[in-house]
């Protein structure tokens, strides 16, 4: 590998991260390390910009199985300049359940955007952080470290951010891992014929319609992805269940229930808006347009998250109440069953 000149032989090219790894970061190759760091690209995109020499590791163009060591100085360098400014600070009411001086465990509401993006430049949670962090008087650079994961923008529930670079690695390691504690609540439509059960099946990009995922269960395309799930209660049309994910994957959930028959309630972007095919009785069409009105968005809510401090080692554990969406439409299918 050739010394580069970052200057001069990349001329023309701009840097859009450059970082120093942590002294205690332990060896990984870097296409996975960067992924922590470049959260709204893949990691296919990263390795073509390691064959492109684009990746600048201690002043040398290093391939995607490098492996980065504590000390290392890790630049990226792409052919646009960065977005300036992407983070505002701005004052939005955020709801803070826990917070020391390496992360914040928030309690996302539904509706809110976690990270600035195509369509969304302000007014996500990352924008509402920095002026929190901003206001006690805290510096944390929330577009190179900060979020571990995320959750959709009409998904409600828990989530961990990280304050510095440590946390962020030592953190997202456990959700790398499958070691944090998850669970999730959803209300899909249909009566599930099992009280537990387990979806299995490879996602990945619709073919047609990018903006939903598809499941191929024969693995030719998308990744490896696993769900359990328990039904907690049922509602005859609808039922409540709770879902455990093995993997992580881009709309996992919702994917793989809307591929075995049982779409998330009201999930507008996987068909699930509309009342259950084959009943046609006025009176539940009616009950079910209510039903959206009181909660006007697909009904899944991030319910636990549990996991270890970077720092104390200790594990802290949270859970996340059901949302007043979800729980008054809980109470108002109870009621139609009743009478």
């Amino acid at each position: 590998m050739e010394n580069i000149d970052i200057d001069e032989e990349n001329k023309g090219l701009y840097e859009h991260l450059n970082i120093t790894v942590d002294s205690k970061q332990e060896p990984l190759r870097i296409d996975k390390f960067l992924l922590i760091y470049r959260q709204n690209s893949s990691r296919n995109k990263i390795s073509q910009t390691c064959r492109a020499g684009n990746v600048i590791v201690n002043g040398n163009a290093v391939k995607q199985n490098y492996r980065v060591k504590p000390g290392d100085q890790i630049s990226v360098l792409l052919t646009h300049p960065p977005r300036e400014n992407v983070i505002i600070p701005q004052d939005i009411p955020v709801n803070i359940i826990y917070e020391d001086d390496d992360l914040v465990v928030v309690d996302k509401e539904a509706g809110m955007v976690v990270h600035p993006g195509f369509g969304n430049w302000d007014g996500t949670l990352v924008n509402a952080l920095a002026y929190h962090f901003e206001k006690n008087g805290e510096k944390s650079d929330l577009d190179r470290v900060g979020l571990v994961h995320r959750i959709d923008k009409d998904t409600s529930g828990l989530l961990v951010i990280a304050k510095n670079e440590y946390a962020l690695s030592f953190l997202a390691k456990q959700f790398f891992n499958r070691t944090t504690k998850r669970l999730y609540w959803a209300f899909v439509w249909g009566n599930l014929q099992e009280d537990e059960g387990t979806i299995r099946g490879h996602i990945g990009r619709h073919p047609k319609n990018r903006m939903q995922m598809s499941v191929y269960e024969d693995g030719s395309q998308g990744k490896h992805a696993v769900t359990h799930y328990k039904v907690l209660e049922r509602f005859k049309y609808m039922t409540w269940v709770e879902c455990k994910l093995e993997t992580g994957r881009t709309h996992q959930i919702r994917a793989h229930f809307r591929h075995v028959g049982h779409t998330l309630f009201n999930d507008e972007r996987y068909e699930g808006h509309t009342p259950l095919r084959g009943v046609n009785l006025p009176k539940y069409k009616q009950f079910i347009k209510n039903v959206f009105e009181i909660l006007p968005r697909h009904a899944l809510h991030a319910h636990t998250l549990g996991f270890i401090h970077p720092t104390t080692k200790k594990e802290l554990y949270f859970e996340s109440p059901m949302p007043k969406d979800m729980a008054d439409a809980v109470k108002k299918w109870r009621n139609y069953l009743e009478n």
